[in-house]
């Protein structure tokens, strides 16, 4: 029987105490004696958030399947636990085994978004870990981070001894077996950062040296060591059906924000929407294999007791086995309680019909993401998608019994106009039309178009990098011409408006384009009570603006200022493969609003074919 952390009275105190017990069904256990390496994965937001995560549970699967390494996990304490943790010093401890992660070789933290970023600091203050790598010694864990927010890690470099540029699977091994071997060789802390650094995919903050113009920006991003590289390539996986996938999931004790299995199809997408971070970094578009992808949705739904398989990618639509799969999923499980979900598809007629048949069509709404109100502008962020597609797609769904739909859009694009925000109501307006086009005896109730906003950030390795942002009251003057638009329309009633927060926004466009001057405005609004603020009720605004002023950190250096092509970047280090030449080049093609085919139509030439395989040799096998 494991001795919890928290003691009885603790546990009945705070809210959703199983968050803080371990235990859940398919959790691994391991003796920690036994192992060689100990490594406490962590996702920097609460439970029922971090359990969500596919990528945790991929490599808690990897790491638990090497014989040598233990891998458990930890997530944020809630605001209640985190009061009474600090006031009786209690240690953050992981899950399974309940040990102080400050005992474990590393702790990896999943950098999934920006606005996590006072959490991290919370998870090292609780485990009793410097907050500065430099502070620390062997006696404390090497803490590493990763995911998408590692492609610009700059304004959180200071808090981290390593970063792992791309995807775990590849060079985790390689990372691990160096560490043992300095261990065994009595290295220093330093030695072995110096030979991690050698490895792909490795990013070691220590070893680069910054230097800047007298305007601020870069002047060079430079190794100060031998053997370290001037640029960190990201690592992925090429072949996708062969890797490691976790047949016995995690299952939580509590309802999770995603309580599913959760089935990856792909990773990559060919669309090259110019907005899109995640469409760049994971180039090329890699498939995994129909017949492997039935036999693990069988094997995970067995495994864990799930009502609900969804299907994962950045663009369901695209996988080229869709049709087969979703038949296999209807045919095999559909009639037995299980639901199958299908985000990111495309609406079109086949997507309708598997969704008419998978779905209660009375309860769900259908979502469309046009980003923008006109063709226009769709033209400039290159989305491919038409009016004709989204009214095409509206009346279908109209016709086969939905009503009520759900749109998203962004303000704020580069070269967006007065026009192109009425273009939102204008939109939703034609979009409520098509339904009255059906006779009334035909429809179901009455109609809901549903627009949501959020504000645009531009996002490094992605075509809009150097443009320039909007600022608080311009994002929100934005949102009023569409709220003035919406009410104006026919048939506003039937639509509904809604946006994002803008201060939340232009806070994230700081901490997504930062470089390491911003760590100090993080610790500091960290210092001064800012935690969780990705969730609105405990994000205050006011924290933040006094820490920009405390450091003497310009917030519009970082966003609203216009960028020259030719100026450094702080992730500039970093190597995805997609070339600088070619964003550039699609940052001209948007200012001329030119359309980029996607690529299954036509190669671009963006660089990524240099990794050997994917999209870019489909028609060579």
């Amino acid at each position: 029987m494991r001795k919890l952390a928290l003691p009885e009275e603790i546990l009945l105190s705070i809210q959703q105490p199983a968050r803080y017990i371990g235990g859940e069904v398919n959790m691994v256990k391991k003796d920690p004696s036994a192992v060689d390496v100990r490594f406490a994965m962590c996702f920097p937001d609460v439970y029922d958030i971090g359990m969500s995560h596919l990528g945790i549970q991929i490599l808690y699967d990897m790491f638990n399947k090497y014989e040598d390494v233990y891998c458990e996990r930890v997530y944020s304490p809630w605001t209640d636990l985190d009061k009474i943790m600090r006031e009786k010093h209690i240690p953050l401890f992981a899950l399974e085994s309940q040990d102080p992660v400050k005992e474990f070789d590393f702790l990896g933290i999943t950098l999934q978004y920006e606005m996590c970023y006072t959490n991290i600091l919370q998870v090292l203050e609780l485990s009793g870990i410097p907050l500065h790598a430099e502070d620390r010694t062997w006696d404390d864990p090497v803490v590493i981070g990763g995911g998408p927010c590692s492609y610009n890690p700059e304004p959180i470099a200071v808090f981290f001894d390593m970063f792992y540029i791309g995807e775990g699977e590849v060079s985790y091994r390689q990372l691990l077996d160096v560490y043992k071997e300095s261990r065994k060789n009595g290295d220093s802390r330093q030695e072995f950062l110096r030979k991690a650094a050698g490895i792909p995919g490795i990013y070691v903050p220590s070893l680069y040296e910054v230097t800047y113009e007298e305007d601020g920006t870069i002047r060079s991003f430079l190794p100060t060591a031998p053997g370290v590289p001037e640029k960190v390539e990201k690592q992925l996986v090429m072949e996708m059906t062969e890797s490691v996938y976790p047949e016995k999931p995690l299952v939580p004790f509590i309802k999770a924000t995603q309580d599913r299995v959760v089935l990856e199809i792909m990773r990559g997408c060919i669309r090259g929407c110019r907005f899109c971070q995640a469409g760049m970094i994971y180039r090329p578009v890699r498939e995994k294999n129909v017949e492997h992808l039935k036999e693990l949705a069988y094997k995970m739904l067995k495994s864990t007791g799930h009502e609900e398989i969804s299907l994962s990618s950045l663009s369901s639509s695209d996988y080229r086995s869709l049709e087969e799969l979703v038949t296999f999923l209807i045919d095999t499980f559909h009639g037995k309680g299980v639901n199958v979900s299908l985000p990111s598809l495309r609406i079109d007629a086949f997507s309708l019909d598997v969704m008419s048949k998978v779905q209660d069509v009375k309860k769900s709404s259908l979502t469309f993401a046009p980003e923008a109100g006109s063709q226009r502008l769709r033209n400039v962020i290159n989305k491919g998608l038409t009016e004709e597609d989204i009214l095409n797609g509206s009346a279908l769904a109209f016709q086969g019994g939905w009503n009520r739909v759900k749109l998203y859009f962004m303000l704020g694009l580069p070269t967006e106009t007065v026009e192109d925000m009425e273009g939102i109501a204008l939109l939703s307006e034609k979009i409520a039309e098509k339904y009255y086009e059906i006779p009334k005896d035909k429809r179901n109730g009455k109609v809901q178009v549903v627009a949501s906003t959020s504000f645009f950030v531009p996002k490094p390795f992605t075509p809009f990098q150097w443009a320039q942002m909007s600022t608080k009251e311009e994002f929100l003057g934005k949102a009023r011409i569409v709220n003035h638009k919406m009410h104006e329309m026919l048939n506003h009633k039937s639509l509904k408006y809604n946006w994002h927060e803008a201060d939340v926004t232009v806070l994230e466009g700081v901490l997504a384009r930062g470089d390491r001057k911003v760590a100090a405005v993080i610790e500091e609004a960290y210092r001064q009570g800012a935690l969780y603020d990705a969730w609105s009720e405990s994000f205050h605004n006011e924290i933040w603006m006094n820490a920009f002023e405390t450091c003497g950190v310009d917030i519009d250096f970082y966003t609203t200022r216009a960028r020259s092509l030719d100026e450094i970047f702080p992730w500039d280090f970093i190597d995805t493969g997609v070339t600088k030449e070619f964003l550039k080049r699609e940052w001209i093609n948007a200012t001329k609003e030119t359309v980029t085919p996607n690529c299954r139509m036509r190669c671009s030439g963006c660089g990524v074919r240099r990794f050997g395989g994917g999209v870019c040799y489909e028609d060579q096998n």
